[in-house]
């Protein structure tokens, strides 16, 4: 059994909370989902890295990476990853947590990952996934990884994000321009905010109660709750207007307008070095709100 199988079974077996009160329908869309982000992981243990997501990534699959690139489509996300000192080792990896839009054709999950050497070493992450339901089955849409120093202290499952209720999906493109425009503008107000009242406080306000920040190496966990994750980005000086900007370069939305994800880079507001490269961090965002007429909400990060 691989480090993160046992997680899984772990995981699969654990009822979710509020399962009572939760609209059958999605629920049943985000244990699928949670039960083929397990099955990839399976596979994967059998599997090369490059075999292992290729199998999972979706043809445009979307990736921040280093340098503030946001890496897009299948052969160039795997060509980075590859770069990996981990590219030699064998992938597994447990969901925490999944959520699904009310069309059921967007979700995503989050969880840990270890990525075990060919010498017995294991190395640990955190991961998000963002997927779509494609004529083939659930794919991942983005994906990013973080590493941290040691395993996590715990993988106890969360409860899932779901919507009030299931709507049909539309193919209408005037509906989803509509939903893929609210997105990109939520990106930006929130940027906006940051600039007037700080990064804490912009944090706090644009996240829900359950939202989840990776967190940087040194945290084992994923960081819970809007209240948390402010004061993680934002330790000190987190009431002071915020010296970077960030916005949407692209973005994913659901064809319900009540979850997608945005892709930018952040940047500082003032460049020390005029003539250097300029410096950015690139970022993927999973928002959810209540419905299409509802402000945008970050829940994922």
């Amino acid at each position: 059994m691989t480090p993160y199988q046992a997680g899984a079974r772990l995981a699969a077996q654990t009822q979710p909370a509020r399962r009572a009160a939760a609209d059958p329908a999605s629920l049943a869309a985000v244990t699928t989902l949670l039960d083929i982000d397990r099955a990839f992981s399976k596979t994967s243990s059998d599997l090369s890295m490059r075999a292992a997501l290729d199998a999972m990534f979706a043809d445009g699959v979307i990736a921040p990476w280093q340098r503030g690139e946001i890496v897009q489509g299948k052969v160039a996300v795997i060509r980075a990853m590859l770069q990996s000192p981990d590219s030699v080792a064998r992938l597994s990896w447990a969901p925490i947590r999944g959520g699904v839009s009310a069309d059921g054709l967007h979700g995503f999950t989050f969880g840990y990952l270890a990525a075990e050497h060919p010498d017995g070493r294991l190395a640990h992450s955190k991961y998000m996934a963002y997927w779509v339901r494609e004529p083939r089955g659930w794919r991942v849409a983005a994906w990013k990884r973080r590493p941290i120093g040691a395993a996590p202290l715990a993988s106890e499952p969360q409860p899932p994000s779901l919507p009030r209720r299931r709507v049909k999906a539309t193919a209408d493109s005037d509906v989803i321009a509509r939903y893929y425009r609210s997105l990109v503008n939520a990106e930006a107000g929130f940027s906006s905010r940051a600039q007037r009242v700080g990064l804490s406080r912009a944090f706090s306000d644009m996240g829900t109660d359950d939202a989840v920040n990776m967190g940087g190496p040194d945290d084992p966990q994923f960081v819970l709750g809007a209240a948390n994750i402010a004061r993680a980005v934002a330790p000190v000086n987190g009431d002071q207007p915020a010296a970077i900007t960030w916005g949407a370069d692209t973005a994913l939305v659901a064809s319900s307008g009540d979850l997608g994800i945005t892709f930018g880079v952040i940047r500082p507001k003032v460049q020390q070095d005029p003539g250097a490269p300029a410096p950015g961090s690139a970022f993927f965002t999973i928002w959810r709100r209540a419905s299409p007429s509802a402000p945008w909400r970050y829940i994922a990060e």
